[in-house]
This record gives C-alpha cells, structure tokens and sequence, in this order.
C-alpha cells in the first residue's frame, strides 16, 4: 500500500506575487525595481502559513518566475536559501511570461503523483494552472489557494471554486516583508519584468579615487537580502549576475574609462571581497 509523506509544499508566481503585491502597496500596478522584499522574513511567512493552516512540517518552497537574461541576483540569492526551489521560465520580447504556468503545473504533479506531499499551497490567480490543482487533487492531494485581497479581482474564479480551501493576505500581512521604495536605481534596462533592483544609490555619491574604492562603493550599496547569494554564486562560478555586472562596470568606465581584462578581474574581486566583509559585519 502506497502511502503520501506528510509534508506540505508551497509553490508561488512570482509574478502574481509582485503585481497583486505592489498594487495593495501602492494602489496601482508598480515597476518591480521599486519593490523591496525582505527575502528571510517572506519565506518564514509563507512556512508558517502553510504549517499553521495544514498542521504539517515544510517540504520546500518552489519558486516560479520568468527571466529574459538568466537568473537575476534575486534568483541567485533565493536558490541558496535552505529548502527552496527556484524555476525559471521565459520572458519574449514583448515582455510577456511564457513557460511559468506549465512549471507550475508540472511540479503539483509530479510531487502529487509521487507521494512526497499531501497539501499543497498555491499563491497564484492565474486559471492555466487550475489543470495542475484538478491532477494534484486527483492524486489526493489537498490545494490551498492562497491569494493577495482583493482575491476576488486577482485570481480565477474557476481556480478559487477548484481549491480545496482559499486564503488571503492582507496588506498589514504583505507589509511585514514587501515594501515600496523610489530610489535612485543603478541598474541597466532589460527586457521582461523588472526585477527587485540590486544596487541602490545616493543621488550624488562621492567620486572613488581607484577601482577598489568603487567596488567598495557599490558593494555597501547592494540590497543586503542579495549577499550572501551573490558571494555563493561567484565563489562557486566565478560570475556576477548581468544586473549586478552591467551597472559595475558601466560605472568604472564612467569614473576610469574602458578596462581592460585584468581590472576588469581585479574589479570583480575587489566587488565581492568588500561583500564578504560587509556581511561578516551584519
């Protein structure tokens, strides 16, 4: 006799996440660069509300998000958080998510039909993954829908009737980890939804004298949520996130003019070395 692991898994559209979430901040539709989100504290909250609600321990928290340029350092910093999953789709050149849903709808079923979970929470609106609740409850699988008020105007209808239960966060609930901040933005255009900037900047910074004063600069100037991600990428790949590299480089060359291929390295290194040692300061 088969038996299911009692153990919840959490699966969220990042993409549902930031729309509904900045508009509850703002009251209208924000640029994703312009919200901050404190990464630990959303993840405690999505764990604590999908234990609280089933009564069962954390499997992982799958992640869904669309990128045109590879993973952001938003991406990179969620990948190393313990008991994550981060999946990448597609943004095309009309800025439009494609593969994100299917992803989604995949992984329901495949955990559903292997019996390592026996609920499952959705932070999702979108009515193509209903296919995904309907094969997960047919595997007994129970679906929690879990939506950002007003539920009624963000998510399906057919996905809320399909849910086995439907939740809401409130905009005090979404406040505790999500913010709206209009700083200057040091970051270069890309296609696709703008992701949470990456670097943060005064708006008349004081004029570095070498490349490593730079680097240090900039590293003071990273969202602190996004070290320790950033320093394990490149400890362990030897890059920097486009959104990260780009605006770094772009700077240098303002300030020193073009580089060539070793202060390009040294760069680089001196950007992470001062990463490290402002998070051994935290």
């Amino acid at each position: 006799m088969l038996y299911f692991v009692d153990r919840v898994a959490v699966f969220v559209d990042a993409g549902y996440f930031f729309a509904q979430g900045s508009s509850l901040l703002t009251g209208q539709k924000t640029q994703r660069g312009e919200i901050t989100v404190d990464l630990d504290k959303m993840l405690n909250a999505l764990e604590e509300f999908a234990c609280r609600i089933t009564k069962l321990p954390l499997l992982r928290i799958y992640w869904y998000d669309g990128t045109s340029t590879g993973p952001t350092p938003q991406h990179v910093a969620l990948a190393f958080k313990p008991r994550v999953k981060v999946r990448l789709g597609f943004v095309n050149t009309a800025g439009q998510q494609k593969g994100v849903d299917s992803l989604i709808v995949t992984d329901m079923i495949t955990l559903a039909r292997n019996r390592v979970m026996c609920d499952a929470v959705l932070l999702s609106g979108d009515e193509d993954i209903r296919v995904g609740v309907q094969q997960a409850q047919e595997f007994g699988v129970r679906v929690h829908l879990l939506g950002i008020t007003p539920c009624r105007g963000s998510q399906s209808l057919f996905l809320l009737q399909e849910a086995d239960t439907t939740h809401e966060w409130s905009k005090n609930d979404i406040s505790a980890f999500l913010s709206h901040n209009q700083r200057t933005l040091l970051t270069t255009p890309a296609i696709g939804p703008p992701v949470a900037s990456p670097i943060t900047v005064d708006p008349a910074p004081a004029s570095p004298k070498t490349l490593d004063d730079l680097a240090k600069q900039a590293a003071n100037e990273v969202d602190a949520n996004l070290l320790d991600g950033l320093i394990k990428n490149y400890d362990s790949t030897g890059q920097l996130p486009p959104e990260i590299d780009r605006p770094l480089i772009g700077r240098a060359g303002k300030s020193f003019g073009r580089l060539d291929q070793t202060q390009l390295r040294d760069l680089r290194k001196s950007f992470v070395t001062a990463m490290k040692l402002r998070l051994r300061s935290k």
